[in-house]
């Protein structure tokens, strides 16, 4: 039987992402048995008032329906009991109950991975060793994961991409969805090279800001081991190297450019706690040595068509050029460009701040809702505690943070210590 439709409708009732499916699925033995026991009148089981009511309202031709219009978008499905579901999600704590996926998710199963993550206003030092050391990593058959982000996360998938091999995008919104923008074009590239994205939420789903947290432990796992080539101490790369490491991953950390440089304060805390330092590529690849814990957990795991080793002839080869454009496009000089909306806070400066103007945010600043232009408003006269904010605006504290959450992740705002937020 295919469950596939019976794990979709499970996280249509409970949520995406929600450990309530796995409480569930604790009692049954698959997804079908979970439907049909909550569809019984007499289920016994204990139950929120909306989740009752999702159960009754909801029906099964209903995930059906999405399930065929994925299919029609170029966009499949895999749940958690296919064979074809990556292992290395199933033994993480509340698992992806579905994926949903354009390209070859085959790519990512019984082989070797590494996940890279990084800053997205990068150096050109470390994009350049981003595009360099995931190339060879690419080549020798190491898949690498990123998240398709700007700067690390697109240096190290286009790494790949110039190698000919396959690599993996985990995205924070539907995988339909153009996202980042800047990133559009290098989309056919990672495809035509064997590559997958993949996403736990539905085609059309927007890149919201609550997205990417949960995004990071599927980030995080689908990777053998974890590189971070550029951090601050407070990137959202640290998140997935402290993931990383408590799957038991071996975490490798690029050396700083300057160590007095607060883009990578991150970097050398994770060198202090332990991480290995990254020199190349085979410190990286000897990880996956023959006999070791990765080489073994690979041969565990049900092989579908490719190699653990995946090595072979480069399915296609893209001329060696993308990534320094990359490197070319984040260096120039003279010009503000529009802030892309970003999935970690951008780091904070050691110089003063100078005083802030809306002409600086005036290019985004039409596209944001009314609550987001008021705060932006707000802040025009500096930097403002939080609570000073919602008293200011007449707002509710826990809104107020919602919007700020999301501000920030647009890059049009920081976060200062002690909850004080100013234009960024």
């Amino acid at each position: 039987m295919n469950e596939t439709k019976y794990w979709l409708w499970l996280t249509m009732v409970f949520g995406i992402g929600s450990r309530r499916i796995w409480e569930v699925m604790c009692l049954c033995d698959t997804a079908s048995d979970a439907y049909f026991t909550l569809k019984d009148e007499d289920c016994q089981l204990s139950l929120s008032q909306q989740e009752r009511q999702n159960i009754a309202k909801i029906q099964l031709s209903t995930a059906e329906k999405v399930i065929d219009a994925c299919a029609a978008k170029g966009v499949y499905t895999v749940c958690y009991s296919a064979p074809e579901y990556p292992a290395q999600l199933r033994h993480i704590m509340d698992p992806p109950a579905v994926l949903y996926y354009k390209g070859d998710i085959s790519c990512l199963c019984g082989t070797r991975t590494v996940t890279s993550v990084g800053a997205r206003r990068a150096s050109e030092y470390s994009l350049r060793s981003a595009g360099r050391i995931c190339g060879e990593l690419a080549r020798s058959g190491i898949v690498i994961v990123s998240g398709f982000a700007l700067g690390i996360d697109i240096a190290s998938h286009l790494g790949a991409v110039e190698a000919g091999r396959p690599t993996a995008a985990v995205m924070g919104c539907g995988v339909d969805v153009d996202y980042p923008k800047d990133n559009f074009r290098y989309r056919s590239a990672v495809l035509e090279n064997g590559g997958v994205f993949v996403s736990e939420y539905p085609p059309g789903t927007p890149p919201h800001s609550q997205n990417f947290p949960k995004r990071n432990r599927i980030l995080a796992a689908l990777g053998r081991a974890a590189v971070v080539f550029e951090a601050s101490h407070k990137s959202g790369s640290l998140i997935t190297a402290a993931l990383s490491a408590a799957q038991g991953r071996e975490v490798f950390v690029l050396p700083p450019a300057d160590i007095t440089d607060e883009r990578y304060s991150g970097n050398i805390m994770l060198l202090r706690e332990g991480a290995q330092p990254l020199f190349g590529w085979a410190d990286v690849a000897d990880v996956f040595r023959l006999g070791g814990v990765s080489d073994a957990e690979i041969r565990q795991e049900v092989y579908r068509g490719i190699s653990s080793f995946n090595v072979g002839t480069p399915i296609k080869r893209k001329a060696p050029t993308l990534i320094e454009e990359l490197v070319e496009k984040s260096s120039k000089p003279g010009r503000r460009a529009k802030k892309p909306p970003q999935e970690e806070p951008v780091p904070e400066s050691d110089s003063q701040p100078a005083p802030k103007d809306l002409s600086a945010v005036k290019e985004s600043y039409d596209s944001l809702t009314d609550p987001q232009k008021s705060i932006i408003d707000a802040l025009r006269v500096g930097a403002l505690h939080a609570d000073i904010l919602a008293e200011r605006l007449e707002m509710d504290p826990g809104q107020l943070m919602v919007e700020l959450t999301e501000l920030e992740i647009l890059g049009e705002i920081r976060s200062l210590p002690g909850k004080v937020f100013e234009i960024n």
